[in-house]
């Protein structure tokens, strides 16, 4: 499936017909993959001897002991030691012990809200599980909008970059993702990059001081000025 190896899913449901939302959240289940949700923070090692020990960083309210052991046993668990750091239950213990689950970020979208007035969209609005954003692609309605969720959603972020002894290009920055490194950079501009590469100048929120010198493993931060030396 596309959507295992995506950076976000957009559900785009009918104004007409909302209630394909569970279909498409549930043919997405079924196929292992988990909208807006995280692998649960579970640590399991197994272990020679000693059965298994479970120790709760937190108090477990939707399922019992018990139920973690046989859930562990049928999966071939007899003895390891088990770290539960949130509030689980037996479906998340399940899919971290299968190992073949894919997480991932979703908007739903509703479209063709151009053609339905006020009234019938409210209405629509009350039969839907998850927040919309109503857009109609006929009509160009909220398409800007649209864009800007995905760019939020994605957690994009502008990088400037200014040959050496050149200008910087305001006009096209490039566009990565929050928490990237200058090696990012070097690996998306072309490889031979980081082979050359001997250091970097920043000017930006990222460094003490403009044009301060960094190595590739500096996260930048948006609208950095970078040169590559």
């Amino acid at each position: 499936s596309v959507a295992r190896s995506a950076d976000i899913v957009l559900l785009v449901l009918d104004v007409f017909q909302p209630y394909h939302e569970d279909v498409l959240i549930n043919e997405l289940s079924n196929i292992g993959i988990r909208l807006n949700k995280k692998p649960p923070n579970i640590v399991i090692e197994k272990s020679p001897t000693g059965g298994i020990a479970i120790a709760q960083q937190v108090k477990l309210k939707k399922m019992s002991e018990k139920l973690v052991k046989d859930i562990l046993n049928v999966y071939g668990y007899t003895s390891a030691r088990v770290v539960i750091r949130e509030d689980i239950d037996s479906e998340q213990l399940v899919d971290f012990l299968t190992g073949n689950k894919t997480y991932a970020k979703s908007i739903t979208i509703l479209n063709k809200i151009d053609l339905v007035d006020k009234k019938f969209l409210r209405k629509v609005s009350k039969k839907l599980k998850t927040e919309f954003i109503p857009v109609s692609a006929n009509a160009s309605d909220n398409i800007a909008e649209l864009r800007d969720r995905i760019y939020d959603e994605l957690q994009f972020i502008r990088i400037y970059l200014r040959p050496k002894g050149g200008e910087t290009d305001y006009k096209e920055p490039l566009i990565i993702r929050n928490g990237n490194s200058v090696l990012d950079v070097c690996n998306k501009l072309h490889r031979k990059l980081r082979k050359d590469f001997r250091y970097g100048l920043v000017w930006g929120k990222s460094v003490k001081f403009g044009g301060q010198r960094v190595g590739l493993k500096h996260i930048l931060i948006d609208e950095d000025v970078l040169t590559i030396i």
